[in-house]
């Protein structure tokens, strides 16, 4: 038998809806120089409606439209972007309870902070248009090694900028009729 799925206008629409998501929210984060990135909500938004297929799909969009207009530096963390979107698309399939919710963030987002460890100390030096590269300087400043400053970093403000972003989703998807969800 046949399964393949159909991409419909509402699968469509979900996908432009989370790349403007990720653009509106990334355009504030980078405009206010906030320590945390707001450019994965949409991502997680489409991974948890429509599986880790469109997390990537909008995250892989977010980072070209960003990296095209607003911020070059989001076209190089475009893997960041994909997994991110896979993960949260695998992680977030049921419902979190409690303890649940910081442990998945905490899965959702590690993967994504050692590739952004990476992208930031291999072709930016540790300065990024981010927010958060300031934080990273002082630690610099006070005798950390660069690998160091940017892990520590990218790891609580990833998981933070996660952790918010699961947080906003779910709240909003929770509320999406049971008839949407059973379609999906």
């Amino acid at each position: 038998m046949n399964q393949t799925k159909t991409i419909t206008t509402r699968t469509i629409t979900i996908v432009a809806l989370a790349l403007a998501l990720n653009y509106v929210g990334g355009t504030i984060a980078l405009f206010l120089r906030l320590p945390i990135y707001l450019d994965t909500i949409g991502t997680i938004f489409a991974a948890v409606l429509l599986g880790p297929v469109y997390g990537v799909l909008a995250g892989l969009l977010n980072a070209l439209l960003s990296g095209l207009t607003t911020d070059l530096f989001a076209l190089y963390y475009g893997p960041v972007q994909i997994v991110t979107g896979f993960c949260a698309g695998y992680f977030l399939k049921n419902r979190l309870e409690g303890k649940q919710l910081v442990i998945k963030t905490l899965w959702i987002s590690l993967p994504g902070t050692i590739i952004a460890t990476i992208i930031t100390v291999v072709l930016f030096g540790g300065i990024t248009s981010s927010g958060s590269s300031v934080i990273v300087q002082l630690l610099r400043g006070i005798g950390l090694s660069q690998v160091s400053s940017v892990f520590l970093v990218q790891v609580i403000t990833d998981y933070l900028d996660r952790l918010v972003s699961i947080v906003l989703v779910l709240m909003v998807t929770t509320r999406i009729t049971h008839r949407f969800m059973k379609e999906y």
